[in-house]
């Protein structure tokens, strides 16, 4: 069962423990760095607030990359990489130790899923440490979509069909995103009732069910009369 945290708040909520997360896998991890995966999406805007909070030390540490991308180029405002620098989620005058793009200008999906997989192999040692996750109305995470089989061994693969446009995306695996102890996933707005339902259900069909050290943050109370916090 994943914890529930509801909060009038929620991206700032999830940065803060995604934060931790983060600072706690910096530490332990010394010179090698945080390995860490953040969203595009609604979620980005947690991203800014999660960096405020962690020391320059752990920044300059930091090896992070995207839970997907889609195949588009950096200036175009689908861009999720593009859109966090143009919005100063990320700060490019200070860049963390790596950012690891999963889709390149003129890569075709097979370069860029090759490209990926081979970084993240050397520069990630093939595992994470935190994810911050977005998750959409119809309960998917990164680009793994409800219903679909996503039993791979791969870290990284190419989605040509994607219910929401555009439909070619790059996207962690979800053998990737289990190599994490925290996932950190924000889901705020009452279209993502039925979705957070599911989830707390343990739905086998969302890709985010079963992923060990869930935290899902939202702004819903979901099967209660608490008060949001």
């Amino acid at each position: 069962m994943p914890a529930l945290v509801v909060t009038r708040q929620p991206l700032v909520e999830a940065a803060r423990i995604f934060a931790d997360a983060w600072t706690r896998a910096g530490e332990e991890r010394g010179a090698r760095g945080a390995r860490v995966a953040v969203p595009g999406g609604s979620a980005m805007h947690a991203i800014a607030f999660a960096r405020a909070r962690i020391s320059a030390e752990i920044w300059a540490r930091t090896r992070l990359t995207w839970t997907d991308e889609r195949c588009v180029r950096f200036a175009s405002a689908q861009s999720n990489r593009g859109e966090a620098h143009r919005t100063a989620a990320l700060d490019s005058t200070q860049p963390p130790h790596l950012e690891l793009a999963l889709y390149l200008d003129g890569e075709t999906a097979e370069q860029a899923v090759a490209r990926a997989t081979a970084a993240i192999e050397r520069e990630l040692e093939g595992a994470l440490d935190a994810t911050l996750l977005g998750m959409g109305e119809d309960g998917h995470i990164a680009s793994l979509f409800p219903g679909r089989s996503h039993a791979t061994t791969a870290l990284v693969a190419y989605v040509a069909d994607s219910p929401k446009p555009p439909p070619e995306r790059i996207t962690l695996t979800r053998s990737l995103l289990e190599t994490a102890s925290v996932h950190v996933l924000v889901a705020a707005g009452e279209p993502k009732r039925a979705a957070l339902e599911r989830l707390m259900k343990d739905d086998p069909a969302l890709p985010a069910s079963g992923l060990r050290g869930l935290t899902i943050v939202t702004d819903l109370i979901l099967g209660s009369d608490e008060e949001a916090t």
